[in-house]
């Protein structure tokens, strides 16, 4: 069992989803029950499983979690290339963030396969 609050890539993902958080606020508001509640939801599932699998007992169980986290991340950065694509969003912002969410993914990916090869 680990701390969450350790992990630099919970770290990172509670940065992202905090962000998120802030770039959706000015979303319509016909899109709250919509596309802003999807994207956050998925910006908080990244960080969440994170933080559950690190309580888990075993690696396997660790890596499942961040196996649902990598696949939120994926679903947060098509979410946001949409929300663009729609003109919610900025060029900036979303280069920007999705930066931020490659950062995530790449360091997902690296435990992960360290927690296959243990």
């Amino acid at each position: 069992m680990k701390d969450f609050r350790e992990l630099k890539v919970w770290e990172k993902a509670h940065a992202v989803a905090l962000n998120v958080y802030r770039i959706t606020k000015d979303f319509p508001s016909n899109e709250l029950y919509g596309l802003t509640s999807q994207i956050r939801r998925s910006a908080v599932s990244c960080a969440t499983n994170i933080a559950e699998g690190a309580g888990r007992g075993t690696d396997r169980d660790f890596k499942h979690f961040l196996d649902i986290a990598f696949a939120s991340s994926n679903e947060l950065d098509y979410l946001l290339l949409l929300s663009k694509d729609l003109g919610y969003l900025k060029i900036e912002v979303l280069e920007k963030t999705t930066g931020e969410i490659v950062e995530v993914k790449k360091m997902l990916r690296s435990l992960i396969q360290k927690l296959i090869a243990n």
